[in-house]
């Protein structure tokens, strides 16, 4: 059975910077699109990046396009998310990810496929605040 652990949250100032990380055992990051999404209070969750399972293809969407940079780490099994120039809006729960049967690393990165991603992690809780 495939885990996921996220860790690497926190608090931090608007303008920060933090790294998260999804700890992957039970299979290989090259064998499963991941992704990162996030949740709000009272909010649905929505993505923020996804990397294929080759790791040469990224997509960030909108919102955290120039700011956040997801990697993979395939020695170790691990991809990171760098979040930069942190803005109050960032402030959720970041989930990692991971699933298969996508056709692009877009139709994952999407809202509407949260129903159908098989593997989630806990989550890691990111504050943004001053």
């Amino acid at each position: 059975q495939l885990q996921l652990v996220e860790s690497g949250g926190g608090w931090v100032q608007p303008g920060g910077s933090l790294r998260l990380s999804c700890a992957v055992s039970g299979g290989t990051v090259d064998s499963y699109v991941i992704g990162w999404f996030r949740q709000s209070p009272g909010m649905q969750r929505e993505p923020v990046s996804c990397i294929s399972n080759s790791g040469g293809r990224t997509y960030n969407v909108d919102s955290v396009k120039g700011r956040f940079t997801i990697s993979g780490d395939r020695v170790n099994d691990i991809v990171y998310l760098h979040m930069n120039s942190l803005q109050l809006e960032d402030t959720a729960v970041y989930y990692c990810a991971a699933g298969r049967g996508f056709r692009a690393i877009e139709h994952m990165c999407a809202a509407n496929a949260v129903g159908r991603i098989s593997y989630w992690g806990q989550g890691t809780r990111v504050t943004v605040s001053s």
